[in-house]
């Protein structure tokens, strides 16, 4: 760890290079990513009934191909998340095989990983001609980024950190126990719920089945593997369940003293 600590735990988006280039079209998928999603169609989308109950009422965050939204039943009053998965580009032409084929990879690998309490669960799944709508478990409290960074939630509350952690841990030993490699564990990508105590694993565009791979530089900086990085050393592969590892542990640190190692 460096003796210089940085003063706050800094947000990052995250940072492909080499031939990671299926890595760079997916991870533009995030909270703090320029949506190339045109705003018009995702503002256009509000107040659109999915199965005749399910409103959809505000812009949650957007991503290159996709939209999350808050939703409300209107018969039940009950909140969810609604992610959208856009099968046009920006342009509205049809996605190409390829990344129409990691979006449904993404659905599945994120689908049987939410029989796990501690990962978002999906309730039912909307195909529409233009896209696709996850409806997804509602964690008002935002991500453990700003539940650290902002609201000073776990930072020398140990007891609270070794609980939330844990649980991480337990939801990404059950994905890899189905050979669900995550590529992209990093506090953006947990959620919190029940005023702090529990956490939840979401967005799963990154994961994959496969336990290896030749593409380095996929995921965010701060929480890759220094194997992943890059392959200075020669190696021509590596695996992902141990570059998991690697992030947990820097979610640890974040955790319990809110900066990157």
């Amino acid at each position: 760890m460096h003796t210089m600590p940085r003063p706050q735990l800094l947000p990052l988006t995250a940072t492909t290079t080499g031939s990671a280039t299926t890595c760079a079209h997916l991870s533009q998928r995030r909270r703090l990513s320029t949506p190339a999603v045109s705003c018009l169609t995702a503002v256009g989308r509000l107040g659109r009934l999915l199965n005749g109950s399910l409103q959809l009422t505000n812009i949650l965050g957007t991503g290159a191909y996709g939209v999350v939204y808050s939703a409300v039943d209107i018969n039940t009053k009950v909140r969810y998340a609604v992610k959208c998965l856009s099968k046009l580009t920006v342009d509205g032409t049809p996605l190409e095989h390829s990344q129409a084929a990691y979006q449904q990879r993404e659905i599945r690998l994120h689908y049987l990983a939410s029989a796990h309490p501690n990962v978002i669960s999906i309730f039912n799944i909307v195909d529409n001609p233009d896209c696709v709508y996850l409806i997804l478990e509602y964690c008002p409290e935002g991500d453990l980024f700003v539940n650290i960074t902002e609201r000073g939630q776990y930072v020398s509350n140990d007891e609270l950190s070794k609980k939330v952690f844990l649980q991480i841990l337990d939801a990404v030993e059950y994905c890899h126990s189905l050979q669900i490699y995550h590529r992209d564990l990093k506090p953006e990508n947990i959620l919190v719920t029940n005023h702090g105590d529990t956490v939840k694993l979401c967005d799963f565009g990154l994961a994959t089945s496969d336990a290896q791979s030749h593409d380095f530089g996929c995921g965010s900086r701060f929480y890759m593997s220094p194997e992943s990085l890059e392959s200075a050393t020669g190696q021509q592969y590596y695996m992902y369940a141990p570059s998991d590892v690697w992030s947990l542990g820097v979610i640890l640190v974040n955790l319990t003293c809110g900066y990157n190692p």
